[in-house]
């Protein structure tokens, strides 16, 4: 078993949530069943946004054909600090013994301004971790290693398309040897832009098929993902949902109201503060005919944010009778000896009765975030997913 017993970094605060400015407190824990000689125990607080990706180019042809693989990357870097919490970098030496039992070494650690949320897209990512070392003379040292989550706030009040309703209308026609079909029209709208996750967003639709085939459609919501290397740029797209709707016969005209599709958590748009990974959202209408053909795309950009429209939550409070009261966030800064409670009540200063948000695990799941400097002996946690906000507003004890 070796005379390390344990070893890992714990967070005060329960969710892992944080926003930038706010102070981090927690503990890193040692346990030993033995003696054990080291130069020192040091924590490193890190938070960066990275980008790669690899791509086949060939040149040449027949023999001399050849290919070879390129890498493209970028790195973003929001803070890098070692905090030593025993020996050497306290002026201890470099030959220190720490006698067998448990050793809790209490850290504090402020966030800069202005960092962006936490995302995990497979191609980049913006990462945020306390990684604690034992540095160990002559040996491998032991590491532990523990995320946590960063939200930027996105006030929806704070852009200027979010409450406005938005529509769009594509058409296309069908070739079926040498004739042309009438065209497919399909027609999307909104009454606003601006969402949050935990929010149905109700659509408006209109599928016109004047060909001789059977249409399917759906109504889906889309992650566009654009990473930026220093010399290229990526892009890729994630389905999050989708609503799918009864076939539209030939000839045939269908409205489609009274559905709405569930955002679940997910990373607020345009991941503000990061200049490496950009984020927008679609919802968009897909018109599929039976047979061989191109879908019809009606697509329809939407925002996804972290405080909610001013005008949604009124409607929300007269839907459930509420009446003035104080807010339910709790203030801004750390609360007397308790982890520190997010700052959104600062940012919403007139909207007092608006319900607290939870925190849910993004949608897409956890991914392992191992790094070129973590070996396969690193502890803690090494597969994670950011927590978002998330609003559920079904629950009527949420504004009381």
């Amino acid at each position: 078993m070796g005379k390390l017993r344990s070893f890992y970094v714990e967070l005060l605060d329960p969710q892992q949530v944080y926003f930038a400015g706010q102070t981090i407190n927690g503990r890193l824990v040692v346990e030993l069943d033995a003696e054990m000689k080291m130069r020192e125990i040091r924590l490193k607080f890190k938070g960066l946004a990275y980008v790669h990706w690899t791509e086949q180019h060939s040149t040449g042809s027949g023999k001399n054909r050849r290919t070879t693989t390129r890498h493209y990357s970028a790195t973003e870097n929001y803070f890098d600090q070692t905090v030593p919490v025993y020996g050497r970098g306290l002026g201890m030496g470099d030959d220190n013994r720490l006698p067998p039992g448990q050793h809790v070494y209490p850290f504090t650690f402020t966030l800069p301004p202005n960092l962006p949320s936490s995302f995990e897209g497979g191609t980049g990512y913006v990462r945020y971790t306390i990684k604690g070392t034992i540095d160990k003379p002559w040996k491998f040292d032991h590491n532990t290693k523990r995320p946590f989550t960063v939200i930027a706030l996105l006030d929806l009040n704070t852009q200027p398309n979010a409450a406005c309703g938005t529509q769009n209308q594509q058409n296309k026609f069908l070739c079926c040897l040498c004739c042309k079909s009438g065209p497919i029209t399909g027609t999307l709208s909104l009454n606003r832009c601006g969402y949050v996750p935990g929010e149905a967003i109700h659509f408006n639709a209109e599928i016109q098929n004047m060909t001789s085939r059977v249409c399917g459609c759906h109504v889906k919501l889309t992650m566009t993902t654009i990473f930026h290397a220093t010399t290229k740029s990526k892009s890729t797209t994630t389905e999050v949902a989708r609503v799918v709707h009864q076939d539209v016969q030939p000839g045939e005209t269908e409205t489609w109201t009274g559905d709405r599709l569930m955002i679940p958590p997910l990373p607020p748009s345009f991941l503000v503060g990061c200049r490496i990974i950009d984020i927008n959202y679609y919802l968009e209408l897909i018109v599929d005919p039976s047979g061989p053909a191109i879908d019809l795309h009606v697509p329809l950009l939407i925002i996804i944010g972290t405080i909610p429209l001013r005008s949604v939550v009124q409607q929300y409070q007269t839907q459930f009778g509420m009446t003035s009261q104080p807010s339910a966030l709790p203030p801004p800064g750390p609360a007397p000896s308790a982890p520190s409670a997010p700052p959104m009540a600062a940012a919403m200063p007139d909207m007092s009765n608006l319900p607290p948000p939870s925190y849910s695990e993004c949608v897409f799941g956890k991914t392992n975030i191992r790094e070129e400097d973590d070996s396969e002996h690193t502890r803690g946690e090494m597969d994670y997913a950011p927590a978002y906000t998330y609003y559920d507003w079904s629950k009527q004890s949420q504004f009381q």
